[in-house]
C-alpha cells in the first residue's frame, strides 16, 4: 500500500496539480491586490467616490446615521449589505476577466508552439529514386 502511495504522488498529474494550486494561491493574492488597491479606487472615482463596501441597509435594530458597515454590525442591528454584494460580484468579473486574459495569452503561446511543430521541415534536396540508379546502371553497362 505505502508503495502504490508513493507512485501515486510520483505521477506527474499529482505534482502539476500541486504545483498550479500553490501558483493559483500566489496569484490569487496578486490578482485581489490589483482589485482593492488599483481597479476599485478608479471606479470609486468614476463613481464620483462611492464606496460600495459601506452601503447597507438596516433591517431591525437603531444605528446611528452615517455609520458605516462594520458599525452597524458592532450594534447588533441586522443589516442588509448590498454594497459587500455588489463588491463582491466587481471583484469576481475584473478577477475572472484576468484570468481570461491570461489564459487567453498561454493559449496564443501553445498556439504558436504547436504550429511551429507542425510545420513542415524544408524538404531536403531529393536524390535519386531507386529505379533512376538502374537506369543509369544500366545505361553505363549498355555503353561498354
Amino acid at each position: 500500500m505505502l508503495n502504490e502511495f508513493k507512485d501515486f504522488i510520483a505521477k506527474g498529474n499529482v505534482m502539476d496539480m500541486a504545483v498550479g494550486i500553490i501558483i493559483g494561491a500566489a496569484f490569487t493574492a496578486i490578482v485581489s491586490s490589483l482589485v482593492a488597491d488599483l481597479i476599485n479606487p478608479i471606479i470609486g472615482l468614476a463613481l464620483g467616490g462611492v464606496d460600495f463596501s459601506n452601503m447597507y441597509a438596516v433591517l431591525s435594530g437603531a444605528v446611528a446615521e452615517g455609520a458605516s458597515l462594520e458599525a452597524a454590525r458592532e450594534s447588533g442591528a441586522a443589516v442588509f449589505a448590498y454594497g459587500s454584494f455588489i463588491m463582491a460580484v466587481i471583484n469576481f468579473l475584473i478577477i475572472a476577466f484576468v484570468v481570461f486574459m491570461l489564459v487567453r495569452s498561454v493559449n496564443k503561446v501553445k498556439d504558436a508552439a504547436k504550429a511551429e511543430e507542425e510545420a513542415p521541415a524544408e524538404a531536403a534536396p531529393a536524390g535519386p529514386t531507386e529505379l533512376d540508379l538502374l537506369a543509369e546502371i544500366r545505361d553505363a553497362l549498355a555503353k561498354k
